[in-house]
């Protein structure tokens, strides 16, 4: 049986205080979980997370970087600051920082190759609006997003790498793309990293689902063969609903 890698992405919410208790809570309730598992509080909040987790099976994520190793770039976070707390996987190419910052795939490619540099572990996130989904643009926009995040990555280093597809019109939306949807999107993001880096590096490259993932849905999803684990944003921020996402049992 495979296993799943379960990440939880906090974005902008909890204090230090509040993101240190949860860490906590959720390294007891987690404790059996069989699935690898990330969680990805805020910056100013990494710190007190590494220490909880500290003996726990969960990763330490973040939800972005630069994409500068260091200097004059006022309110960035650089890879080496995230490598000196215990960083282990880092977010990038996240649909927000797509369309509220306007990150380019060229940005995202700076970034993920500076990870992959440094020893953080990469979630590529990859996925259509609606609007680029009702026009028939999804495999051309995902495809686009793929081949220009992993411009310049080794053969030897793809396995470093995560795939995650958001489809941007379900996340924090309540809406969820079907599980057969969801599956022919990754069956494609498969074929994409097939024909850039072979079968064996496709077959075996974990492509998560983010958008909207509940407890009541991720049995169906993670039923589907192409689909490896979940990226899980509002859902991640109580140990109700991210618990019995990350303790399922297919």
């Amino acid at each position: 049986m495979k296993q799943f890698y379960m990440a939880g992405n906090w974005k902008m919410h909890k204090t230090v205080a509040e993101s240190a208790t949860f860490a906590k809570e959720l390294s007891d309730k987690l404790s059996p979980c069989k699935e690898k598992v990330m969680i990805a509080p805020a910056f100013t909040a990494l710190a007190a997370v590494a220490e909880v987790l500290k003996g726990s099976k969960i990763l330490l994520g973040a939800q972005n970087m630069a994409g500068e190793e260091q200097g004059a770039h006022t309110g960035e976070v650089s890879v080496l600051m995230l490598k000196d707390l215990g960083v282990k996987v880092v977010i990038l190419g996240h649909s927000e920082r797509r369309h509220s910052y306007l990150e380019t795939d060229k940005m995202v490619n700076a970034k993920l190759l500076l990870s992959i540099r440094h020893g953080i572990d990469p979630i590529l996130c990859v996925g259509e609006t609606l609007e680029e989904r009702e026009a028939g643009r999804l495999e051309s926009v995902v495809g686009t997003q793929l081949r220009s995040g992993l411009a310049g990555l080794a053969a030897a280093e793809i396995a470093k790498v995560t795939i995650a597809y958001e489809p941007v019109w379900a996340i924090g939306t309540g809406k969820t793309a079907t599980p057969e949807d969801a599956d022919a999107v990754h069956a494609y993001i498969r074929k994409v990293v097939a024909e850039l880096y072979g079968e064996v590096a496709a077959k075996a490259i974990c492509i998560q689902y983010g958008g909207s993932v509940k407890a009541d849905n991720v049995v169906a999803l993670m039923a589907k063969p192409n689909i490896d684990g979940a990226l899980v944003g509002g859902a991640s921020l109580k140990a109700e609903t991210f618990a019995p996402i990350a303790l399922f049992r297919p």
